[in-house]
């Protein structure tokens, strides 16, 4: 027999003894193999459970025929068990199918609770799991058993551990980078720099910066430099001077004359530059720091300056270059994200492994850390325990209200079904003992 059609003629059988039928929407097909299992388990526990309340009657019968017929009196002990036994049987059987159905399909009172009673169920259950596992002090002491942070710690601790999780990082790195769509990444770039730069004036904390920087005299080392540029640019372009001076000289000045004024202007240019470039305390160089000074203090108070670098911000702004920085600086950091969550050999890439083992190791090895995280993950859970508990309820709840009844009970009997068949049969075991204490005592007693 084909093992699709063995699994059909099972599932058929399951419904016919459990009151279910063929015509369900559910079909074979969609059945797994666990629940099949679970149906044919279910199936030989009521068979079994069914089996002995059958025995029991077989035996009160012959009994009850044999007492009649004046048989030995211990004929009664096992009748009086047999009987007991029934009684417990029945009484049984009718307590477990109570839960999942009518039984007999009659409208009796307080049967197929779980179907007529789904939705206070689902809202107790809710509450139930709200109530116990879901409070302050079990997320509390459960976090501190487990040892979170410690077990964390020595998982990363591990190189391939750390290796494996750099991997997952960069993978899903790459993921939402290439999510991202360029144009978004572009209007957030600018809302939130070139936005920022329109909206704050340049003047005042420019010139608050410039006089800092002039009162700590940071400004001199700049000024140096320039100085030593212009010497040499000076001792450089000695031919150059003079034959600025030879144009600008008149037409009827004799040559040896304007080489003369030449020479003599460009040892004169030479020697300021130098005495500049030498002189710390030189002339220029005060007036140059008095002028910084002034031109910070205009900045921060002078409505014109201020005015002034406005319009000098303004032009900035416009500037091609500048309006298309944030699309240009998004594309050069994509790319190099992308690079280097795609080498595993990469800076990046090595760095993320080295931290997190690095990482793995303070959190086996020091206890203030480890505290520190522990207590970071608890206040965690417990902030969202405490805030979205309700949901949790709710969601618990809301979905038992929109199962099918009759649905959610054979999905419950097919979990614990096979379990509280055990019911019926120790029932009929302890109805039978039951049974022939009490005959045994009221014989002895009576």
């Amino acid at each position: 027999m084909a093992e699709g059609e063995r699994r059909e003629q099972e599932y058929a059988q399951v419904l016919i003894l459990s009151g279910g039928s063929l015509r369900e929407n559910r079909t074979v097909q969609q059945l797994t193999a666990s629940e099949l299992d679970k149906r044919s388990s279910l199936r030989r526990m009521k068979a079994a459970a069914t089996g002995l309340l059958l025995v029991a009657s077989v035996i009160y019968v012959i009994a009850r025929w044999q007492e009649n017929a004046g048989a030995d009196p211990w004929v009664g002990y096992v009748r009086a068990a047999a009987e007991a036994g029934m009684v417990g049987a029945l009484a049984d059987w009718f307590a477990v199918t109570a839960l999942f159905r009518r039984p007999l399909g009659l409208p009796i009172p307080h049967t197929a609770i779980i179907p007529t009673r789904k939705d206070a169920l689902g809202k107790s259950l809710g509450d139930f799991v709200g109530s116990n596992f879901l409070s302050e002090q079990v997320i509390r002491e459960k976090l501190k058993r487990a040892e979170v942070a410690k077990r964390a710690g020595t998982w990363l601790a591990k190189p391939e551990n750390a290796a494996r999780l750099t991997s997952e990082i960069a993978a899903a790195t790459r993921g939402a980078v290439a999510v991202l769509r360029d144009e978004d990444v572009q209007a957030v770039l600018e809302n939130a720099l070139v936005r920022k730069l329109v909206e704050q004036p340049w003047g005042p904390p420019i010139g608050k910066i410039l006089g800092q920087v002039v009162e700590e005299k940071s400004h001199h080392k700049l000024v140096d430099m320039l100085c030593d540029r212009a010497y040499e640019w000076v001792e450089r372009n000695r031919e150059h001077l003079r034959s600025i001076v030879s144009k600008r000289a008149p037409t009827w000045s004799p040559r040896f004359v304007d080489d003369m004024v030449g020479d003599r202007i460009y040892n004169e240019v030479l020697a300021f530059a130098w005495a500049v470039k030498t002189d710390k305390n030189h002339q220029v160089r005060q007036m140059l720091d008095t002028f910084l000074a002034e031109f910070a203090s205009d900045l921060q108070h002078d409505p014109v300056a201020m005015d002034k670098a406005e319009q000098f911000k303004q032009q900035v702004l416009d500037h091609p270059a500048v309006q298309n920085l944030a699309g240009s600086v998004w594309a050069r950091i994509k790319q190099a994200i992308l690079d280097a969550a795609e080498d595993p050999s990469s800076e990046l890439r090595l760095r993320v492994e080295s931290g997190l083992q690095s990482l793995g190791k303070r959190l086996v090895n020091d206890d203030a850390l480890r505290a520190k995280a522990d207590g970071w993950l608890e206040g965690a859970a417990v902030y969202v325990v405490t805030n979205y508990q309700g949901e949790v309820r709710a969601l618990i709840s809301d979905t038992v209200e929109r199962w099918d009844g009759e649905e959610t009970s054979r999905k419950i009997e097919l979990q614990v079904g096979r379990d509280l068949q055990f019911i019926r049969i120790n029932g009929t075991v302890v109805g039978a003992l039951a049974g022939l204490t009490i005959h045994t005592l009221s014989q002895l007693l009576l």
